[in-house]
């Protein structure tokens, strides 16, 4: 955990989520911050803080994600 202010935060979460698509609504929602990491949290419980990532592990991670590497989780 760490003390970032999250509160002007800019918060999205895909539009793939919500009880249309079969989410339940349970959503992940990401933020960039204004010192260049990534921060993501449970959008059911915003209260329990987010972890950071930097660019770079987000974009490695998207990257895996698009090239199906985590396909077995869903």
């Amino acid at each position: 955990m760490t003390d970032t202010d999250l509160s002007r935060a800019a918060w999205r979460t895909s539009s793939f989520t919500g009880g249309a698509n079969g989410g339940g609504g349970s959503c992940v929602e990401v933020a960039a911050l204004e010192d260049g990491r990534i921060a993501v949290r449970n959008s059911n419980h915003p209260d329990r803080g987010a972890v950071f990532f930097t660019r770079t592990e987000m974009d490695a991670w998207i990257k895996g994600v698009k090239a199906g590497e985590f396909d077995d989780m869903t």
